[in-house]
């Protein structure tokens, strides 16, 4: 990784919420008990099919929530693995809506906000997903406002999803600053015209996607220190 060169003419950070503030392995986490050995393999699947069928259904003109698309995903992992368990599933379903924070959220977002940066988050999740999520997590009181693609009934990286943070925070592109661990979210919210800061958590590679972001961190503790404000 390349050092970063600071972002300059922020008003507003606005962050992906799934994978980026909130940990999608920790709801399989709460019940690696009762999945046993395929427990890794599980939640893998259910975040990879959960994301696919986004982006088949965006292709396909045919939306659903986000709490369908996951409910379906994690049919077909469990389907996959040879898993038939009710109270499981519905149990599974139920650790989404109270998904561990990173480590670093807390005080990064504290940070940023006593700087007097605007905080938002843009998700695929449903209002009701999300506001259980910020709620669970305690950072209630640190976001300002998120946005849901439910709004424009279409799931990221469609340009309409990044438009509704510009519009909803009054805020032209170049001054808003966007995270997200998911390396096609972030190509896509910089070839919208955001800045971005990738939160590589993982060590992917860059998508070969139009669009690049400006920055490449490991954790938000790292986003503070690039940022200069408006």
């Amino acid at each position: 990784m390349s050092a970063n060169r600071t972002i300059d003419g922020i008003t507003a950070c606005v962050f992906d919420a799934y994978g980026t503030l909130f940990d999608v392995n920790s709801a399989v986490g709460k019940h690696r008990h009762r999945l046993g050995d395929s427990a890794d393999q599980v939640s893998i699947l259910w975040r990879t099919k959960q994301l696919e069928y986004t982006w088949l259904r965006s292709l396909m003109g045919r939306h659903a929530d986000f709490w369908q698309v996951t409910g379906d995903a994690l049919d077909f992992a469990f389907d996959m693995h040879g898993i038939s368990d009710p109270d499981l599933h519905k149990d599974l379903m139920a650790a989404y809506l109270d998904l561990d924070c990173y480590a670093e959220v807390h005080e990064t977002l504290a940070t940023l906000k006593d700087r007097g940066l605007r905080l938002a988050i843009l998700s695929n999740g449903t209002p009701a997903m999300l506001d259980a999520a910020v709620k669970n997590a305690g950072i209630e009181a640190l976001i300002e406002k998120n946005f849901s693609v439910e709004d424009v009934g279409i799931f990221k990286p469609d340009f309409r999803v990044y438009q509704m943070a510009v519009d909803g925070l009054h805020a032209r592109p170049e001054e808003i600053v966007f995270q997200s661990s998911n390396a096609w979210d972030a190509s896509g919210a910089s070839a919208f015209g955001f800045k971005v800061a990738w939160v590589n958590r993982f060590g992917q590679s860059r998508e070969r996607l139009p669009g690049q972001p400006d920055a490449e961190i490991q954790t938000l503790a790292d986003l503070p220190t690039l940022l200069t404000s408006a």
